[in-house]
């Protein structure tokens, strides 16, 4: 049961991305945490990425570099995130992602 609830969250959170990456240039974000949240989910799409983040499968500490990027901090190795965790940092701290700069 837990894993079938996991695969639909899963599902849900790609869909949902999906459905933000594809919207019309009229519903553009009215704000810079939007922008940014939009920017990140299109940058792990064109990586081909955006499933395996939905999985909690990205291990983020290998895209962190606090001087070159494209995420500036240092993470620990194992820095598996939800895809939750990563949407709710590019609008509280979006300075950490080169997409948002």
């Amino acid at each position: 049961m837990r894993k079938m609830i996991t695969c639909l969250g899963a599902a849900a959170a790609v869909t949902a991305a999906s459905v933000a990456l594809s919207a019309p240039a009229s519903a553009a974000p009215r704000n810079e945490g939007a922008a940014c949240v939009q920017a990140g989910l299109g940058t792990l799409k064109s990586l081909g990425l955006l499933q395996a983040a939905a999985q909690r499968s990205i291990d983020y500490s290998t895209l962190a570099d606090p001087v070159a990027g494209p995420i500036f901090t240092d993470l620990p190795v194992g820095s598996y995130l939800s895809l939750g965790q990563v949407v709710r940092l590019h609008t509280t701290n979006p300075e950490l992602f080169a997409w948002c700069r």
